[in-house]
């Protein structure tokens, strides 16, 4: 079994600042096919905006994600986890906190994320959940 959080994460994270739109935000998840961004403001970690966030706190509120920026709606001081931490620190965290995307940091540089997906593949690659995860993408 897998162990260290490296062994899992997803070492590309892609980021947008407080400023960017929630169009355009929307964008580089559809195109990069990943459910959220990392929000940096002068290279440092200052939220996650995930897919969901988009649509309930902009969307579903009438707003309109074309003026709306990430930094209005994206969840502020994030849970993370060190980038030498186990797998079992992550779900931990996951667990304790109730939620499902960790960014994975090194001091203050973020250097992966791991989800909840990525945790399931990670402990039972036989799991319900592992085998949605681990499913090509709907396109």
């Amino acid at each position: 079994m897998v162990d260290s959080i490296v062994e899992v994460m997803t070492p590309v994270v892609y980021t947008v600042t407080p400023d960017t739109t929630l169009r355009e935000a929307a964008e580089i998840m559809r195109d990069q096919d990943v459910g959220d961004v990392v929000v940096l403001e002068d290279g440092h970690l200052r939220g996650i905006l995930t897919d969901r966030d988009i649509v309930v706190r902009c969307v579903a509120e009438g707003g309109d994600p074309e003026t709306v920026t990430v930094g209005e709606v994206c969840s502020s001081e994030p849970v993370t986890v060190p980038h030498q931490s186990s797998v079992g620190d992550a779900v931990h965290a996951m667990r304790v906190e109730h939620v499902r995307r960790l960014p994975v940091v090194d001091g203050e540089e973020v250097t992966g994320i791991v989800t909840i997906g990525d945790l399931a593949l990670a402990v039972d690659e036989d799991s319900a959940l592992a085998d949605v995860s681990g499913a090509a993408p709907n396109r």
